[in-house]
């Protein structure tokens, strides 16, 4: 599969990406783990078709010690017992905010309350902000149709 746009060769997309990636770094530098983290933006890239952006989570993830039980079955995370309830009030939030447009009505209360009981405000910051910048990465390269495949852990990171 070829990419429909270089996203590398244009300078408003570099541009773009690199106050992106500022924004990420801030929300992952928060308290918020670092496994919580790269299991949120894997789940949402599963939701999204997201090709690029699950073969690279999934590879960041792994290289950083998570388990491969763990990764597999991030898609199957309400029938799983190997997630905390902290992780899985994280992975709730994330489905409900990665489904905005799926006519859900947004995240319910239940969720939200479920996930600050477990994550203070800067955790829930991080939280939310993981979530929307994945999600704007997971669109950026399902409309440019990024192939996927070649990532290697930290490549861009």
């Amino acid at each position: 599969m070829d990419a429909r746009l270089n996203l590398f060769g244009s300078p408003v997309a570099t541009k773009a990406f690199k106050y992106l990636s500022s924004a990420g770094k801030a929300a992952a530098d928060s308290t918020l783990p670092a496994a919580t983290q790269e299991l949120v933006r894997l789940r949402a890239s599963q939701i999204n078709g997201c090709a690029v952006c699950v073969d690279m989570h999934t590879k960041d993830a792994a290289h950083a010690g998570e388990s491969a039980l763990r990764l597999h079955l991030v898609a199957a995370w309400r029938e799983a017992t190997v997630f905390t309830d902290a992780e899985r009030a994280a992975l709730e939030l994330a489905e409900q905010g990665t489904r905005i447009a799926d006519g859900g009505g947004g995240i319910t209360d239940e969720a939200w309350a479920n996930a600050a009981k477990h994550y203070n405000e800067d955790e829930l910051a991080s939280l939310v902000l993981t979530i929307a910048i994945i999600n704007t990465f997971n669109r950026v390269n399902v409309l440019t149709q990024q192939p996927a495949g070649d990532y290697v852990p930290g490549q861009w990171g």
